[in-house]
């Protein structure tokens, strides 16, 4: 008997086709899951719809889909990449204009699409919060300016559900830069001149790079000579055409390679394209004091081997406790760890190189020398890679809100990395942030006795955990892991802090290349800090310590959120909806970093 389809499929396929006729892309792969949704190359991931097809499912469906398709028709990602700008928030706001634009051209032209693009935004907006917000740093400026583009560009009102928020905003955009909003029509069509625009927006509401807009300009211009040079290079003949090719590609290398030594603050978005990594200075927090975040009192804290902070009996119980969890999930650990050490044992495999004058006699070739006796013999040499030199730091968040399976599916997660890289040689090093006390512990208590001194930055005893050194052997470290399983450990979470501290433990390690992956379910959060503070006192820290290293680090920085938007603070991140999922984000994200790298060492090409 055949199984009846589900009332969803026919909307899925609908759905696909229009999609890919809106972007005039038929090779445009468009997939449906419960994962984030995302537009990556010639692929598109919807949210799946319900098998029942509510009204909200289907807007919201119909919305993204229509929104990645006109990104794909009318979106240069070269050209976005060049005036991007390089800080987390001024490059988030970057994006939600630019997102504006595409969809107003969509929506000017198509009133279905209009229809399906509002229907779609506000249903994502609503699902994010933005409809409860009742203060400003409850509702995003990303969003807000987004929304206030669109209200430019098409002359449609922000949705009446989320327009409060849009309110708590409007008056200070409109006071700095609302001349800039009225111009951005005129550009509708023009993305570099939108870009040029919207970076002088950014400039006025004090989140743009003030100097990028005109390098960005001076490096368009160039590549428009260079072109041009290039054509008149073809019209001399092709050997001239060939060396002014490689005159140029040269040019390219000595342009990036003193870009990176003239520029501190060189970005992922302005490397070379040829794929090499620039050389970014090793400086990251030198300017720390200027960013206004204090700390009441260090004397507290404290970074402790996990293994010190449980008796050996209960820690062994606490592993065996992990363990049951891990062999009744046998199946899931295995694929999981299969796949990785199958990416990372193909990425060490030896590659040959061929066409060479002397080595080992290449016997594919051997059919030439038979249809033409006069050709050279051809030879191969077996050639080592260098990808064992690496270290990954695995930096889990073991804050209260971790609580129950979180934990638990981030330990095991975390003994499949350190088992599996270590297997192929690849350096690891595991460590957990949280606090000693809940609601302040000593440091609070210092406080109040020197008499409440206000604004007193960060107000609580740090306790920082390593699972596994660098350098330690899997063997002996693996036990440590069952600690995360222990009731009373997981307090308060303060990422900046712990954000720099995994980063200057691997900064110090001797492998060529670094990887920092982060985990965590939600924004740093501690009740005694923020309660004499700021309340996006810790969040601020946050973003301006992932700036750095993202900027000023050779470190590469990655994150995985569990229920929580971490594409807000990461340029490199994924947001997982359920616990369950982040073995396979978690093996996904470092198979992608791995997989960037070629047997010369140097990234492929984009």
């Amino acid at each position: 008997m055949v199984k009846p389809e589900s009332p969803s499929e026919p909307f899925k396929r609908a759905v696909a086709v229009a999609v890919r006729s809106l972007a005039a892309e038929p090779e445009l792969e468009v997939n449906f899951s419960s994962e984030p949704p995302v537009l990556k190359g010639l692929k598109a991931r919807l949210p799946s719809p319900s098998r029942n097809l509510s009204a909200n499912d289907v807007a919201l469906v119909r919305g993204t889909g229509d929104a990645y398709a006109l990104r794909k028709a009318y979106h240069d990602e070269k050209v976005n990449n060049k005036f991007r700008p390089q800080s987390p928030e001024g490059a988030a706001i970057f994006e939600a204009a630019e997102q504006a634009r595409v969809e107003a051209i969509g929506s000017l032209a198509m009133k279905g699409v209009k229809a399906n693009l509002a229907s779609g935004l506000e249903q994502r907006l609503l699902n994010r919060g933005l409809g409860k917000a009742r203060a400003k740093d409850e509702a995003p400026l990303a969003d807000v300016l987004g929304l206030m583009v669109r209200e430019k560009l098409t002359g449609e009102s922000p949705p009446a559900s989320i327009a409060a928020a849009v309110e708590l905003w409007r008056p200070f955009i409109e006071e700095k830069a609302g001349g800039d909003l009225d111009k951005l029509a005129a550009a509708l069509r023009d993305q570099k001149s939108f870009a040029k625009l919207t970076h002088t927006m950014l400039n006025h509401l004090s989140h743009g790079d003030q100097n990028e807009s005109d390098s960005s300009a001076d490096q368009d211009a160039d590549g428009e000579n260079d072109e041009g040079q290039d054509q008149d290079a073809q019209q001399d003949g092709e050997s001239a055409a060939t060396e002014s090719a490689a005159d140029a590609e040269d040019g390219e290398e000595v342009e990036s390679d003193q870009a990176a030594e003239n520029s501190e603050d060189l970005s992922d978005a302005t490397e070379p394209e040829d794929g090499a990594k620039p050389q970014r200075n090793e400086q990251a927090f030198s300017r720390k004091d200027e960013w206004g975040y204090k700390i009441f009192t260090a004397e507290f804290d404290e970074e402790i081997a996990a293994g010190d902070l449980c008796e050996a009996e209960e820690l062994a119980r606490l592993r065996g406790f992990l363990d049951q969890q891990l062999s009744a999930m046998q199946g899931v650990v295995s694929r999981l760890a299969n796949k990785l050490q199958r990416q990372l044992m193909a990425q060490q495999n030896r590659h040959w190189e061929f066409d060479l004058e002397e080595g080992m006699l290449d016997s594919s070739r051997l059919t030439r020398i038979v249809i033409d006796p006069m050709c050279p013999l051809s030879f191969k040499r077996e050639k080592d890679t260098t990808f064992r030199d690496t270290c990954v730091t695995l930096l889990l968040d073991n804050s209260g809100s971790m609580r129950g399976r979180p934990i638990m599916v981030a330990a095991m997660c975390a003994d499949i990395l350190g088992r599996t890289l270590e297997r192929v040689g690849v350096k690891t090093e595991i460590l957990g942030f949280t606090t000693r006390a809940w609601k302040g512990g000593q440091s609070r208590e210092k406080w109040l006795g020197a008499g409440k001194p206000p604004q007193p930055g960060r107000l609580n005893d740090l306790r920082h955990i390593v699972y596994k050194a660098a350098d330690e052997p899997w063997r002996r470290a693996k036990r440590n892991l069952g600690l995360m399983m222990r009731e009373g450990l997981l307090k308060e979470n303060i990422d900046g802090e712990a954000l720099t501290w995994a980063h200057n433990r691997i900064i110090a390690q001797p492998e060529q290349r670094k990887i920092l992956m982060v985990i965590s379910d939600g924004a740093p959060v501690d009740d005694s800090t923020l309660s004499v503070n700021a309340g996006n006192y810790l969040e601020h820290h946050l973003r301006r310590v992932i700036e750095e290293i993202e900027i000023r680090s050779s470190v590469e920085l990655t994150a995985i959120g569990i229920g929580h938007d971490v594409t807000r603070y990461y340029r490199k991140a994924v947001t997982i909806v359920d616990a369950e999922q982040l073995g396979g984000a978690m093996t996904d994200q470092l198979t992608e970093l791995f997989a960037e790298v070629v047997p010369t060492g140097r990234r492929r090409r984009a």
